[in-house]
């Protein structure tokens, strides 16, 4: 199986995850709300098909892309918030079968792609296996505010080694989005999948570590959870800092999750508008 190939499939597994929670749903299910302040169920849905959508341009016409992407840029978080409010108008069917029809039209676009082909998007550019990698990445941060709002405790997966590898890839990124410098030290990553097997990334000989189980990492890293709430154990200052500003997803500096039982879901609007 190609490296394209073995993405798509996890992502086509992961689709299918958050599809099953949302199967079945009623009305009133569509409308609870998420820990993403101010969005609903149906918002986390349809904020996933619109950039779906979005990467299927991405991934066809590369310069159509490009060229929108700094007018959208200079709106910020709300214009991420205006594309959900805008489709409040549609219907939980139309809207399940929007983020149906564009997740099959955007991996079909990807299966055409040489995994170091690169494309644009709202951070760096990214190769097609990386981008990739980030739908994963989304569908299954966006998926964890889906299981929070109706209560569901999923079961963590070995796709989870996918954000684990984005988290650690986006270190620098984390910095950069907030004016600064990544630390000169490097950090070692131990972490245990599910099923108890190791999975590490960083020199083995860093006096650094970030150790835990790999769904904490994802958690802390895609911002679903604050560190306070993870079993994560933290050494060394390059390490602390690192995980005051993880950040696996693109676009501008989120805020991360206020502690559980703190009073508040999130802190600022930016919460759970990962790209």
């Amino acid at each position: 199986m190609s490296l394209m190939d073995e993405l798509s499939a996890d992502l086509r597994a992961e689709t299918a995850e958050l599809d099953a929670m949302i199967r079945g749903l009623d009305a009133t299910a569509w409308e609870l709300p998420t820990p993403a302040e101010g969005w609903a169920v149906r918002d986390q849905i349809s904020h996933l098909a619109w950039f779906d959508d979005a990467a299927t341009t991405s991934a066809t016409d590369p310069e159509g892309f490009r060229a929108a992407l700094p007018a959208f840029l200079a709106r910020g978080y709300s214009g991420v918030d205006e594309l959900v409010v805008a489709s409040r108008g549609l219907t939980a069917d139309q809207v399940r079968d929007w983020f149906r029809a564009a997740r099959a039209r955007s991996l079909e676009a990807f299966a055409r792609l040489d995994p170091r082909t690169r494309l644009p998007w709202y951070g760096p550019d990214m190769s097609a296996a990386s981008f990739v990698t980030a739908r994963l990445m989304e569908t299954w941060a966006h998926g964890q505010d889906v299981a929070d709002a109706l209560g569901v405790v999923r079961t963590p997966t070995a796709r989870l080694r996918h954000v684990a590898m984005l988290g650690v890839r986006a270190m620098p990124y984390g910095f950069a989005i907030r004016g600064l410098e990544p630390p000169a030290r490097p950090v070692r990553v131990e972490l245990t999948m599910p099923g108890g097997s190791p999975w590490s990334a960083g020199p083995e000989d860093a006096e650094d570590v970030v150790a835990g189980t790999v769904l904490d990492f994802c958690l802390l890293v895609v911002q679903r959870r604050h560190l306070a709430d993870t079993s994560l154990e933290v050494r060394g200052p390059a390490a602390e800092a690192w995980m005051a500003v993880a950040q696996a997803f693109a676009g501008p500096p989120g805020g991360g999750r206020a502690p559980l039982g703190s009073g508040g879901s999130s802190s600022g609007i930016s919460q759970g508008r990962t790209r």
